[in-house]
């Protein structure tokens, strides 16, 4: 995870959050959080990198639908960032 931007990091918990989400449909969810447009030469090549890593698996819908799962490598590193991130932040506090 000490090697991802923090965009693929966004990527992770996103696709972590759905089951099997499509380019779309991930796109969409970052769009809303980031309140700016998501263009495809930025996202499509960052899963990619993702897949590359070993963090995602890239499955195939149909001829155009590409759908996305965490592999268990990456499901272990999102925890582990989440411990590590949970060091910091205190939720009681926030409460």
């Amino acid at each position: 995870m000490h090697d991802l931007t923090g965009f693929q990091r966004d990527l992770l918990y996103v696709i972590s959050g759905h089951e099997e989400p499509h380019g779309l449909a991930i796109k969409e969810e970052l769009e809303m959080y980031y309140e700016k447009e998501i263009h495809h030469g930025r996202l499509y090549p960052n899963l990619d990198t993702l897949v590359d890593k070993g963090l995602v698996e890239k499955g195939q819908r149909d001829r155009r639908t590409n759908f996305y799962t965490l592999t268990r490598r990456g499901r272990r590193e999102l925890d582990a960032r989440r411990d590590w991130e949970n060091q910091y932040v205190n939720t009681e506090a926030d409460a």
